[in-house]
């Protein structure tokens, strides 16, 4: 008779890169942080540890199972725990991406046109974000309302206009430096008052990059971050204070 299961095949974690470095050197890092790399990276946060340890006790079978049975067959096999961690781990990562992904095709995006757009910030006003997370939400607020604005002005509507948007804030770039930013899916139009769609094909990426920088320069004066005469010498260099960008 056919079983009813599938081959469980576990992984080995401990035979991965990843693995044998944490293992090998995170607590040498963690201890020379503050004296080394704290002016480069910002400060130790201590959700760090527990990610960590979390992750090299993910996958491994001495760190506790559960056991699978069918209740058909009465076959069964041996599932070790996961951290579900977000980020460190590549593991729970995909499948949480994975789940994240369906989720939002099935029951969250429109079949509506949609645009990938990035809003990137001067090295000048990364440590203020680093040093106050809390206002990393306020930065994918800042993105929403840029394009919901830029697009309202240009079907000739009014605050009651609404866009459809998916944004991630990353807080690092592509050689782990300190690089805060967000990504985000944007619907390309939106909604008026009554719930009528109405596309805006084009969004002007240097008007987009000059009012997302009024509202970020706006944010860090209104917590009184910014100094009117910092302000002032943001806005005389030559190099965007703040980026925006698309990719299709």
């Amino acid at each position: 008779m056919e079983s009813c299961c599938v081959v469980y095949r576990p992984r080995n974690p401990q035979a991965t890169a990843l693995y044998r470095l944490l293992d090998c050197y995170y607590e040498k890092v963690k201890g020379l942080w503050d004296e080394v790399f704290e002016s480069r990276f910002g400060f130790w946060r201590s959700f760090v540890e527990q990610a960590v340890f979390r992750y090299l006790d993910c996958g491994i079978f001495e760190r506790g199972f559960a056991r699978v049975r069918c209740r058909r067959c009465r076959e069964e096999y041996l599932l070790a725990f996961s951290c579900k961690g977000r980020g460190l781990c590549p593991s729970c990562s995909a499948k949480r991406g994975a789940a994240f992904g369906a989720f939002l095709a099935n029951e969250v995006i429109e079949d509506v046109g949609h645009t990938h757009w990035t809003f990137t910030i001067p090295k000048m006003l990364r440590p203020y974000f680093m040093h106050h997370r809390e206002l990393l939400g306020n930065l994918c607020g800042a993105a929403y309302e840029t394009l919901r604005e830029l697009m309202a002005a240009a079907v000739d509507e009014g605050d009651g206009f609404r866009i459809g948007m998916v944004a991630v804030v990353q807080t690092f770039g592509e050689l782990m430096n300190v690089h805060p930013h967000v990504h985000a899916l944007a619907t390309r139009g939106g909604w008026d008052a009554s719930g009528t769609w109405l596309p805006v094909p084009y969004v002007n990426e240097g008007a987009a990059e000059r009012l997302f920088r009024h509202k970020v320069i706006k944010l860090l004066r209104d917590v009184g971050l910014l100094s009117e005469k910092r302000i002032e010498l943001l806005l005389s260099w030559r190099p965007r204070a703040c980026g925006a960008r698309t990719s299709h």
